[in-house]
């Protein structure tokens, strides 16, 4: 039996290495060990400083990675500064760069990289949800077996829905000559865990307590188990909610034209506390607003329905709308528990009832 021959090394860059990035590199520390050898992390680079492996070396030790870029006196790279770098070390098409960003700039620079045959891989909405010009720039210059067959890969799965196969479940259908009609679904494990916290659908005992907690209550105790941002205001804006919503529609493709500044968003920041400095002061006056979801949550209850924060796409009529919605105790979308996440395909092959996709979001 011939040897197995060694695969060619991937050449990688990792643009952010905050919570994510840190995340991202203890997983490829594990696949250098186990499984995938051939993956060396060339190039580690945050807004202030970077970290670059030795050009004849098999890259970066990933098991002391971060006391290395600690001491490194390297200045911060821009896209095309990592591009420089990157491609002067390898072939492009074995050139990967990965951004845990959530910077518009490094987004912008995508087609760059397709171009010149650097693939993606990225949690970044901001590249996906802007203009439609940028999206139609990063497919028109991403890969394709025919027409652009030395071009980069663009992956951008985790932009939706985290771990969950949101996008790939989407995308196939569409692939596959399915028609999209309707997308809907609680997008947002922040806000998830928030309603159902507040407006449980059981009425078990320890939901019941659940559901007499002022909404102020609630929200401070999901940043206090880190489900929001450290100033929630970032997650009770709908805006993240929006910049899913984008993604979705255009990957069943419709045009968004305007991004995310081209439909309804409703806030869940009280009109009062819209111009409030800080996000401490923001939790310190949030319960000056508990009456108003208060009332909303016992018209619900007399109704017999629970409320949720959701997103939708009407994707023949070209609408999309973000906010909350009154839903009864049938709806896929009311019975979630903790901080998980469900999305709703209505196709041509899917009508009556959806393709569901659930999860932790």
């Amino acid at each position: 039996m011939p040897p197995k021959q060694a695969q060619e090394a991937i050449y990688i860059a990792v643009i952010g290495v905050g919570g994510v990035g840190s995340r991202f590199l203890a997983q490829l520390h594990y696949l250098q060990k186990t499984t995938y050898p051939h993956l060396q992390a060339h190039i580690l680079t945050r807004s202030t400083r970077s970290l670059t492996g030795h050009p004849s070396s098999s890259g970066i030790d990933l098991s002391n990675w971060s006391s290395l870029l600690s001491s490194s006196t390297e200045n911060g790279l821009t896209p095309a500064q990592v591009q420089g770098h990157l491609g002067g070390r390898s072939h492009n098409s074995r050139c990967v760069v990965i951004d845990n960003t959530s910077s518009q700039a490094v987004a912008e620079y995508y087609p760059q990289l397709l171009k010149a045959g650097f693939s993606i891989a990225t949690p970044n909405k901001k590249a996906f949800s802007g203009s439609q010009d940028l999206w139609d720039d990063i497919l028109r210059y991403s890969y394709h077996p025919h027409h652009r067959p030395d071009a980069g890969l663009v992956y951008h799965e985790s932009s939706v829905g985290a771990g969950m196969p949101v996008i790939s479940t989407l995308r196939d259908l569409v692939e596959s000559g399915d028609r999209v009609k309707r997308i809907e679904g609680v997008v947002s494990g922040s806000l998830s865990f928030l309603f159902n916290e507040f407006m449980p659908l059981s009425d078990s005992a320890s939901d019941d307590a659940g559901a007499k907690t002022p909404w102020s209550a609630h929200v401070k105790k999901a940043q206090e188990l880190g489900y929001t941002e450290p100033d929630p205001r970032d997650d009770l804006s709908g805006l993240d909610v929006a910049r899913k919503l984008v993604i979705l529609a255009r990957v069943a493709g419709l045009k968004v034209e305007g991004g995310t500044d081209s439909f309804p968003i409703q806030s869940l920041i009280p009109k009062a506390l819209q111009g409030v400095e800080s996000g401490a002061e923001f939790l310190a006056r949030l319960p000056e607003s508990d009456g108003e979801m208060e009332d909303m949550r016992k018209r619900a209850k007399e109704e017999g329905k629970v409320v949720r924060y959701v997103g939708s796409v009407d994707v023949e009529k070209g609408k999309l709308k973000v906010g909350m919605e009154w839903l009864d105790g049938r709806s896929p979308l009311a019975g979630l528990r903790g901080s998980a996440n469900v999305f709703g395909f209505w196709t041509e092959r899917y009508g009556e009832e959806p393709l569901v996709v659930q999860g932790a979001g």
